[in-house]
């Protein structure tokens, strides 16, 4: 029996929905699921979110939220090519964790502080993302340790 699921794509830069199976391996970092909800996260976060904050944040808030969404796909591309270095693969998937919670605390900040600014809901949407991210980054740091230790 194949499953067949529906993923978002991304090459080159730019995103479409295509059906996959399931069992297809894993060819680029682009093909790990976290990574796709990441990458729709930081668009969020660029294109909704951080526009429709107060010009006073534009060098604090503002710049923190830019670096760190970025941030979080950028460490787990880089580490991808170092996955079969469990302890490098590792630390990649420990720093994405950390940029995924630290924008999960800006954008509870944004929340208290800036709700009339945004879009509640879909910054809740979004502080969910990345809460879903570090699930899967956990799960995917269990996984990969368990397949790759020798027996």
């Amino acid at each position: 029996m194949k499953i067949v699921a529906s993923i978002i794509v991304i090459r080159n830069g730019k995103s479409k929905m295509e059906s996959r199976n399931s069992f297809n391996p894993m060819r680029t970092f682009q093909d790990l699921h976290v990574y796709q909800n990441l990458f729709k996260a930081m668009i969020i976060v660029h294109t909704k979110i951080i526009c429709r904050l107060p010009k006073e944040e534009q060098f604090d808030l503002v710049s923190q939220m830019r670096r760190s969404s970025k941030a979080a796909t950028a460490l787990l591309a880089e580490g991808f090519a170092k996955r079969y270095h469990r302890r490098h693969w590792q630390k990649y998937l420990h720093d994405t964790m950390g940029e995924s919670n630290e924008m999960i605390h800006h954008l509870s900040v944004v929340l208290s502080i800036y709700n009339s600014y945004v879009n509640q809901v879909l910054c809740k949407e979004t502080i969910d993302l990345y809460d879903k991210s570090c699930r899967q980054l956990t799960k995917l740091a269990n996984s990969w340790k368990d397949f790759h230790e020798e027996k």
